[in-house]
């Protein structure tokens, strides 16, 4: 796909309906030839629509003017090409907790969390978050009242992938009946950020789509938590790493290695030099990817209608489980996999 339709379908298939401001930029990137050959003397990985954003409005930029933005960004691009060739799109959305919390808290306990991927590693503390799992007109709340962080999410069906739920009016809810033991956290990412340096958070902040300000809310909050008990991050390839940081779980704790939305990055090659290790190591492996990512996942993933917005695919050692909101605010339990 050229660089003018991967910015039409990051506008129909993820900015829309998500962020209305997304959705016109990248629009309007998409039919603009002088700024689409800019973005294409980047190397392809960076071309990607969300980093592009993030950049300009991480130096300032406009995003209230479709042609204010593609002026701007073409007046300034040295500078914008700087931060994008330095930058990530790291978002490191707390938010996805709520898609692996009822993963979690089925696994022998305590757990030894390792997230490959890991950003800043907000996603390493799910059991200091509030969550509240809507399944129809029932609402279950799990986690600590005074949490900073409020994860809501909605949960449809009740597949064999579902953790056990109460029965709720003849309805079977998939709820997880406890939050997870974590014993020790760690994660590995090539560029590390730091919740402590300003200059990483407000990067983060920038990753954060315009009209989203709750996510914007917890993300702040999750920082704070962060801040508390800062994780334990490596720097480092995930496919270099990740047998020493299982290796170096405590005795008693269950090491549980876990990514979400980090597999697209890597090249086919890698990919499934990952997955051949994490089947290898034979320790819970839980992906939360869109689709074409992970194969054998989409292989073993059931007959399930077609949607119109991006949609990743909860599993836990490639068996799908469920279908997920990108950001954690949605679980669609999936039918029995192959």
């Amino acid at each position: 796909m050229d660089t003018a339709g991967r910015y039409r379908q990051f506008a129909a298939m993820e900015a829309r309906g998500n962020s209305p401001s997304y959705e016109r930029l990248s629009s309007a990137v998409s039919g603009d030839t002088g700024l689409l050959a800019l973005i294409d003397e980047l190397p392809p990985p960076k071309r990607q629509p969300n980093l592009l954003l993030g950049a300009v409005r991480f130096l300032g930029g406009p995003i209230d003017d479709e042609s204010a933005f593609r002026d701007w960004t073409a007046r300034h691009w040295p500078r914008v090409r700087a931060t994008v060739l330095e930058r990530r799109t790291q978002t490191n959305e707390p938010g996805r907790c709520a898609a692996l919390l009822p993963v979690l808290a089925r696994l022998p306990q305590p757990l030894a969390l390792i997230e490959v991927g890991a950003s800043a590693g907000l996603c390493l503390y799910p059991d200091r978050y509030r969550y509240l799992y809507r399944h129809g007109d029932v609402v279950t709340a799990l986690g600590p009242a005074d949490s900073p962080v409020v994860l809501e999410c909605l949960t449809t069906g009740s597949g064999s992938g579902a953790p056990p739920g109460g029965d709720r009016g003849g309805a079977v809810v998939p709820e997880p009946v406890r939050l997870p033991e974590i014993a020790w956290r760690a994660g590995v990412d090539l560029n590390p950020l730091d919740v402590t340096d300003p200059q990483d958070v407000r990067w983060l902040e920038s990753l954060v789509w315009p009209e989203q300000h709750q996510r914007l809310a917890r993300l702040r909050g999750a920082v704070r938590i962060a801040r508390a008990e800062p994780p334990e991050l490596v720097r480092g390839d995930l496919n270099g790493t990740i047998r020493e940081l299982v290796a170096a779980a405590p005795a008693g704790a269950t090491p549980v290695v876990f990514h979400s939305a980090v597999i697209a990055y890597l090249t086919p090659d890698e990919r499934e030099s990952f997955a051949a290790t994490m089947r290898e190591l034979a320790c819970p492996w839980i992906s939360n990817e869109g689709p074409g990512v992970l194969p054998e996942v989409d292989r073993r993933l059931p007959d399930v209608p077609a949607t119109e917005h991006l949609l990743f695919t909860l599993a836990l050692n490639e068996r799908p489980l469920a279908r997920t909101g990108p950001h954690g605010q949605s679980l669609e339990w999936l039918p029995s996999g192959g």
